[in-house]
């Protein structure tokens, strides 16, 4: 066994005897707080620690929160559960009643060294305190699972894969790593998950082939938002559109010789639509692991881990974040309605807002910036509408969107998107926000293709150029 197989083990150790003391702890406890994140990951978390107190009988309350909230949290429980947030912010508030005991389970850079202790009795895991790498090596509620793996509940480990992949945790690579492995190693032998290496065309079970073509990629190819053209490539490849019953094909029908055809010939496509610098990193567009859950339906949305995180995160941003966690736990059915209405609502909201950017032209473009203002788009989607609009514009430069928020501290909040294939080449936009938004009075950060900012009122345009600036230095 190599050095750093041998360091890997001994942290998963340390890591585990911490797991087994917050389970001791919520065992000897009559109620439990949990604050969990409002995205996929954190409330996929808060899903599984309150499937975990079901089963226990213990008393707990879901509590979704931002993460500027953080550092004013209370609680008069037994034991405080923070899960998806809390590693970077100051938690000391909360520590301090010797009476209570505090889990952190969080995969965000921490600010507190390993051990830290307040009056109150604080467990925090994190895998960054071992050299492990929280943005792809596992999610917030990954850390809420390995927690259930300690009390046997294997079978939760689906909702570890509907984390990691909500997290954007196989974006770069197209697969899950680090400690994410292990939790799709038990998913699969508890048989609620299978994975194949499939085309990332997003909607592989709800999406009609050709419809899914037409949105494929974040560069600009020959079949973006074309369907027509969408539908003559795959006539072009011998692929039936439809089956012999006249019914649509979704990409979950292909045989893998139709799915190698396509690929190649995607491949083609998308290499003369780049420079040469790029080329090799292609075919990572193209094709990755799928996750697929195998108690649910085909053709629903719920089948593909991609298409389910979408649900939840419809959800959260819609402020609905017990309908979320409704349907990951199971009470689906007396939802549904409630459910679909949401998810179609939020579509449409999309889509007018896409729209709303694209008529007026708002997307203004700088030497290394692409930017709109999104004029009462609401800050919870205005990344979403920044991603929607890159394979419209030039693919070679991030784009970003931001809009206004109120509060007691008015200020914007800003979305950056960007092609994977800037990521590859190497540059991190969350760090690069990051840095400039404390330059500005903000904060920020994230993905190395998706992140995001706070920042304050008068200092927008001073965020704008030197992000501008900025990226002409980190290409």
């Amino acid at each position: 066994m190599n050095s750093s197989n041998t360091s890997m083990d001994e942290s998963r150790n340390h890591m585990e005897l911490l797991l087994k003391k917050a389970r001791d702890k919520i065992l000897d406890c009559e109620d439990v707080t949990i604050y969990t994140h409002t995205d996929c990951d954190g409330i996929t978390a808060g899903s599984i620690l309150s499937s975990i107190l079901d089963r226990v009988e213990i008393e707990h309350s879901v509590n979704f929160v931002e993460i500027n909230e953080v550092e004013e949290l209370t609680s008069d429980t037994d034991l405080t559960i923070i899960s998806d947030l809390g590693a970077g912010q100051d938690i000391s508030p909360l520590c301090e009643n010797s009476y209570n005991s505090t889990i952190i389970l969080d995969h965000h850079p921490p600010i507190r060294r390993l051990g830290t202790q307040y009056n109150g009795e604080l467990i925090e895991i994190n895998p960054n305190y071992y050299g492990m790498d929280g943005s792809y090596t596992i999610s917030g509620g990954g850390l809420s699972y390995l927690l259930a793996k300690t009390f046997h509940f294997y079978d939760l480990s689906w909702m570890g894969i509907l984390s990691a992949v909500g997290d954007m945790q196989n974006s770069m690579t197209g697969k899950l790593r680090g400690l994410n492995t292990e939790i799709l190693s038990d998913a699969v032998e508890v048989g609620c998950v299978n994975y194949i290496n499939d085309l990332l065309l997003y909607g592989r079970n709800t999406r009609p082939l050709f419809v899914a073509l037409s949105y494929f990629g974040d560069i600009h190819i020959p079949l973006t938002n074309n369907r027509n053209e969408c539908i003559y490539f795959l006539e072009n490849l011998d692929i039936p559109v439809k089956n012999e019953l006249g019914s649509v094909r979704y990409l979950c029908d292909l045989s893998m010789d139709e799915k190698s055809r396509l690929f190649s010939e995607l491949l083609k496509m998308m290499t003369r639509e780049v420079p040469e610098k790029y080329v090799k990193y292609i075919p990572k567009l193209i094709s990755g692991e799928s996750y697929e859950f195998t108690f649910e339906e085909e053709y629903t949305p719920f089948r593909d881990a991609s298409e389910y995180s979408t649900v939840v995160n419809a959800c959260g941003r819609n402020g609905r974040h017990e309908l979320g966690m409704e349907v990951i736990k199971g009470n689906r059915h007396s939802i549904a309605s409630e459910l679909d209405g949401l998810v179609k609502d939020h579509k449409r909201y999309l889509a007018q807002s896409l729209s709303r950017i694209q008529e007026s032209n708002s997307v203004e473009i700088l030497d290394n910036l692409q930017y709109f203002y999104g004029e009462n788009i609401k800050p919870s989607v205005v990344g979403t509408v920044a991603g929607m609009l890159l394979s419209n514009y030039d693919w070679q430069k991030p784009i970003m969107g931001y809009t206004h928020i109120d509060g007691d501290e008015p200020g914007y909040k800003v979305s950056l998107r960007c092609s994977k294939l800037l990521g590859y080449e190497g540059i991190h936009f969350g760090n690069l926000v990051r840095d400039i938004s404390s330059k500005c009075g903000g904060s920020g950060g994230g993905h190395s293709v998706a992140c995001g900012a706070y920042i304050p009122e008068d200092n927008i345009h001073e965020f704008i150029h030197l992000l501008n600036h900025s990226i002409d230095l980190n290409v």
